[in-house]
């Protein structure tokens, strides 16, 4: 008996030793590599929301290490937090569009036939999040706007390798535009959105159906805070916004290659345009370049970069992001003139805020209306904490007040 106490108190002082020395070292990173500009509202919660994902983050790596579990499950768990209570007005139904998990909410008091709806992707770099996750927003756009909203539980990687989430995204998309009527939806009133990496794959959803003339037309797309392109890594924002959580540069770059590549490549490479040939540079230059970037942006600092040498290694590993699919805004002029209306959203200190811009410029000079909302105090992923309480930021409730506003002009 007494050996087993002594295994159980070994094992605890085992655990807190790891535990605290997985906390301090996401003190430290918070302290050394982070930047919270004092421009940003409620600063302090911003630091104290990227220690605790520092920790889980951390925590994650360690569990891999020693063989409990992989990384992201760890990682899933946390983003998933908490359920929110049960919502009277809601209808909320968990469905299969042609064997792709789905959840619709409806409201209960709504007249019947001729409604909005909304194909909801949610964000997380195509390796985390769920319907779960973004349970809070889906609820929120429902309830407060009477669409009829369907999030969708794509399959995530690594597990799942790209492009299974989008082609599940694709999939829903048809589902829903063909049988819209089911839901007690108008097929030619269907918004296709999402977040961050969800937004991505709104877009590039968007671009796909432009050939499906069997298919009713999408009425708008919501693209929050998009990742657009993987060409130019040194984009004003990218320089600007490197070290403010929650999206790092570096870790922006090394998760959206992880999900497309499965493993992990030349960071150092990639950050400096190595993985992109001189001829489509040249090419893409004409729509990607910090010349199209308003001098507004350009106000905290911005020096034009030397790539490094090509790599044919490197642009052998990576030339699927150079895909329209992976990066919507090198699609040509005759898919994006044809895209849906746009409300697009981008934040000051946001690593992909130039994306934004860029994608808002090439739809307008395409003659595409675009409603565009800048949050100046505004970071990546601020979206995610509508009705989470202390999770909220000032400016998330004023971002979806937008958002639906745009929603009930549809």
């Amino acid at each position: 008996m007494a050996v087993e106490q002594m295994l159980w108190l070994l094992a605890l002082y085992m655990g807190i030793c790891v535990v605290s020395w997985l906390l301090l070292w996401a003190i430290c990173y918070n302290l050394t590599r982070t930047y919270i500009p004092a421009e940003i509202s409620q600063r302090a919660k911003l630091g104290c929301a990227n220690l605790i994902l520092g920790f889980f983050t951390a925590l994650g790596l360690f569990l891999e290490k020693v063989g409990i579990c992989h990384r992201y499950r760890i990682w899933r768990v946390v983003i998933n937090g908490v359920p929110p209570l049960k919502d009277s007005s809601l209808i909320i139904e968990d469905l299969l569009f042609d064997n792709v998990p789905v959840r619709v909410y409806r409201l209960k008091a709504s007249p019947a036939g001729n409604k909005r709806g909304m194909l909801y992707l949610h964000g997380g770099v195509g390796l985390i999040g769920s319907i779960q996750a973004y349970e809070r927003v889906a609820r929120h756009i429902a309830r407060e706007s009477g669409t009829v909203v369907v999030s969708v539980g794509f399959r995530l990687a690594p597990e799942h390798q790209y492009p299974a989430s989008l082609i599940d995204c694709q999939i829903a998309a048809i589902h829903f535009l063909k049988n819209a009527e089911d839901y007690g939806v108008d097929p030619n009133r269907i918004i296709i959105g999402g977040d961050s990496s969800g937004a991505t794959f709104a877009a590039a959803t968007c671009q796909y159906l432009v050939a499906r003339n069997d298919l009713p037309k999408v009425r708008a797309q919501i693209l929050l805070s998009p990742f657009l392109q993987a060409v130019d890594f040194n984009l004003p924002s990218y320089q600007q916004n490197h070290s403010i959580p929650p999206l790092f540069k570096k870790r922006a770059i090394k998760l959206g290659f992880l999900y497309l590549t499965g493993k992990f490549v030349d960071l150092d490479g990639i950050m400096k345009n190595a993985h992109v040939p001189e001829e489509l540079k040249e090419k893409y230059g004409k729509w990607i370049s910090a010349d199209y970037i308003p001098d507004e942006f350009k106000i905290r600092g911005y020096v034009p970069l030397v790539p490094a040498p090509f790599s044919e290694k490197l642009y052998e590993i990576c030339k699927e992001a150079l895909d329209p699919m992976f990066s919507p805004l090198l699609a040509e002029e005759s898919t994006i003139s044809q895209q849906p209306e746009a409300f697009i959203l981008t934040c000051e200190y946001d690593v992909v805020r130039d994306d934004g811009l860029l994608y808002k410029k090439r739809l307008e000079d395409n003659g595409v209306p675009v409603t565009w909302l800048h949050i100046k105090d505004g970071f990546h992923g601020m979206t995610f904490g509508i009705d989470y309480g202390l999770m909220e930021f000032p400016s998330t409730p004023k971002i979806f007040q937008h958002l639906l506003n745009f929603l009930k002009d549809m």
